[in-house]
């Protein structure tokens, strides 16, 4: 019989701190997948991407972008020209196209839960950033093998 999740014993102590460091990078790098996939989309659709389009779409100060901004120049995520916006680097570009698939994976997975677009997407935010590579592989093994059964 299966144990009760309340039931199960606390894991090793260096277990757990690996669990806590793991979450506590997703944390720091969340903010910069956040920005550069929000970057790439309104280059994709607007043509431009700046900083005001950002603080608007992000709901937070224009300061607080411009401070990211300055963190993600300094990182090599992202680059300003003059009067021009905002551009990814080629490293920024790499970083936003594995945020985009790891996003629409996660709504993809959470769509086929049964959950609607709107919560999905809204989840997807939050989840896309804290999942391991290995939950990810499932997800993608339990969409797929759900296509092919209902070919």
């Amino acid at each position: 019989m299966r144990r009760a999740l309340a039931d199960r014993p606390l894991p090793s102590a260096d277990d757990h701190a690996a669990r806590f460091a793991r979450q506590r990078e997703a944390d720091r790098t969340a903010t910069a997948e956040d920005y550069v996939e929000l970057i790439a989309d309104l280059l994709r659709e607007e043509g431009e991407a700046r900083a005001v389009d950002l603080a608007r779409r992000m709901g937070v100060s224009q300061p607080t972008v411009t401070a990211t901004i300055g963190r993600l120049q300094r990182d090599g995520l992202v680059e300003t020209k003059p009067y021009r916006g905002l551009f990814l680097t080629e490293e920024g570009e790499r970083l936003a196209k594995a945020a985009k698939a790891r996003h629409d994976l996660v709504v993809r997975f959470l769509l086929a839960l049964g959950l609607d677009p709107e919560t999905a997407e809204a989840d997807a935010e939050g989840l896309e950033h804290h999942v391991s590579e290995k939950a990810l592989e499932a997800f993608a093994r339990f969409l797929a093998d759900r296509e092919a059964s209902s070919r």
